[in-house]
C-alpha cells in the first residue's frame, strides 16, 4: 500500500513529465525547422541549461537549507519555470536573425527557477520515502511516469504529423505545456511535508567532509565520467535525426515512444537485478549497453531501423535513470545528504554544459560517423570506471568489517 506522499509524488511526476514532453522533446526540431538554428545553436540547447544550473545550484541549496519547509518555495519555482512557456510562444514574432538566440536565452533563463525546483524536489522526496521503500517506489514511479510520457508523446506525434514546419502548431504545444505546468504546481503542493525544527546553529553553505566519504567519492568519479560520455552525443543525435535522417515531428515522437515503451517494462527488471547484485554492478552493464547506441545509430538512416535503435536505448536508459539516482542516495550519508545531492548537481551541471559542446566540436572536426564511434568507445570506458568503483568499494567495506 502506497503512502499519501507516494501517491501524490506519482501524480505530480506524471503531469510534470507531460509538461516537459509537450515542449522539451521538440526543442531541437523547432529550432532547426522553424528558427533556422545552426549546429552550434542546436548544441547550446543541451548545454545552456546546465550552465545556468551550475551557477544556480549552490545559491539554491543555501536557500533551501535555511528553510523550515521547502514545499512552497519549490512550488513557486516550478510555477515561474513553467510561465516561461509564454515567452516561447512569442519567439516567432521576433525578427528572424535573432529568433534562435532569443529562444536559447529563454531556455537558459527558464532554468533559473527550474534548478531551485529540481534540487528542492530531490531533497524533499528523499525525506519522504523510507530507505527500505526506495527501490520499489522509484521503480514503480519511473515506470508510471514513462507510461504518461509515452502516451503524451504519441498523441503529440499523431496530431502534429504534418505540422513540422508550422510555427502555430508549436505555439499550441507550448501553451498546453503551460497548462500542465500549472497542474504540476497544484499536485506538488498536495505533498505532506514535515516541518524541520529550527536550530540555533547556523548551517554552513558547504560541508567539505562529504569528500572524505569513500563511497560518495567513488560515486562522483564514476557517475560524472559516465554522464560526460552520455551527454556529449545528445546534440549529435539531434542533428543526425533531423538533418541526416530527415525525421519529422511524427518520427521524433515515434523514437521517443519506442524508447519509453521499453523503459516501462524494464524498470522492474533493473530493480530486481540491482537488489540481487547491487546498483553499482548493474550500472556497469547499463553503461556498456549505452555504448552500443551511437555505433548502431550511424549504420543507417532508415527511420524504422532508428526506431529499433531507440528501443534498444530505452532498455539501458531505464537502468541508468533508476540506478544512478538510487546509487546517489545510497552513497550519500543521511546527515549530509543535502550537501551530497547539491555537490553532485553542481558537478553534473558543469559536465552537462561542456559535454555537448565537445560533442559538436568533434562533429565539426571528425564528421558524424567518427564522432559517434569515438563516443561509443568512451562510453565503454565509463562502464569500466563503474566496475572499478564496485571492486574498490567492496574491498573497502571488507577492510572496515575486519577492523570492527
Amino acid at each position: 500500500m502506497r503512502t499519501h506522499n507516494e501517491k501524490i509524488s506519482i501524480y505530480h511526476g506524471m503531469v510534470s513529465t507531460i509538461a516537459i514532453n509537450l515542449a522539451g522533446n521538440f526543442y531541437p526540431i523547432f529550432a532547426i525547422s522553424i528558427l533556422g538554428a545552426t549546429n552550434y545553436q542546436v548544441g547550446l540547447i543541451s548545454s545552456l541549461p546546465p550552465l545556468i544550473a551550475l551557477l544556480m545550484t549552490i545559491p539554491a541549496a543555501i536557500l533551501l537549507n535555511r528553510l523550515e519547509t521547502q514545499k512552497k518555495t519549490v512550488g513557486m519555482a516550478v510555477l515561474w519555470a513553467r510561465l516561461f512557456f509564454l515567452l516561447l510562444i512569442g519567439v516567432v514574432y521576433i525578427s528572424s536573425p535573432y529568433q534562435a538566440w532569443a529562444f536559447l536565452i529563454i531556455i537558459a533563463l527558464m532554468n533559473v527557477p527550474a534548478t531551485i525546483s529540481n534540487i528542492g524536489w530531490q531533497t524533499l522526496i528523499s525525506g519522504m520515502i523510507k530507505d527500505e521503500r526506495r527501490g520499489t517506489f522509484f521503480s514503480d514511479r519511473n515506470r508510471l511516469l514513462t507510461i504518461a510520457g509515452m502516451i503524451s508523446t504519441l498523441i503529440i506525434g499523431i496530431i502534429m504529423k504534418n505540422q513540422t514546419s508550422n510555427a502555430t502548431a508549436y505555439q499550441w504545444l507550448f501553451f498546453a505545456a503551460l497548462l500542465f505546468g500549472l497542474l504540476e504546481v497544484f499536485c506538488l503542493m498536495k505533498h505532506k511535508e514535515t516541518v524541520q525544527p529550527v536550530t540555533s546553529t547556523k548551517k554552513s553553505s558547504m560541508d567539505w567532509s562529504i569528500f572524505k566519504d569513500h563511497g560518495y567519492r567513488w560515486f562522483l568519479i564514476a557517475a560524472l565520467c559516465f554522464n560526460f560520455t552520455w551527454q556529449m552525443s545528445w546534440g549529435i543525435f539531434n542533428i543526425y535525426h533531423v538533418r541526416i535522417a530527415e525525421a519529422t515531428i511524427l518520427w521524433i515522437s515515434i523514437f521517443s515512444v519506442a524508447c519509453q515503451l521499453v523503459q516501462i517494462f524494464t524498470f522492474p527488471l533493473w530493480k530486481k537485478w540491482a537488489e540481487e547484485k547491487s546498483n553499482t554492478l548493474m550500472l556497469v552493464w547499463a553503461a556498456l549497453g549505452m555504448a552500443l547506441v551511437p555505433f548502431l545509430t550511424i549504420l543507417s538512416t532508415n527511420l524504422f531501423y532508428l526506431t529499433c535503435v531507440q528501443a534498444i536505448s530505452g532498455f539501458f536508459i531505464s537502468g541508468v535513470v533508476l540506478l544512478l539516482f538510487n546509487l546517489l542516495l545510497e552513497q550519500s550519508p543521511a546527515e549530509t545528504r543535502t550537501y551530497c545531492i547539491t555537490t553532485y548537481n553542481v558537478l553534473l551541471s558543469f559536465i552537462a554544459f561542456i559535454a555537448p559542446q565537445i560533442g559538436i566540436l568533434l562533429l565539426e572536426g571528425l564528421g558524424i560517423q567518427a564522432s559517434m564511434e569515438l563516443n561509443s568507445i568512451m562510453r565503454i570506458g565509463s562502464a569500466f570506471v563503474f566496475l572499478l568503483m564496485f571492486s574498490r568499494t567492496r574491498k573497502y567495506t571488507k577492510v572496515l568489517l575486519v577492523k570492527n
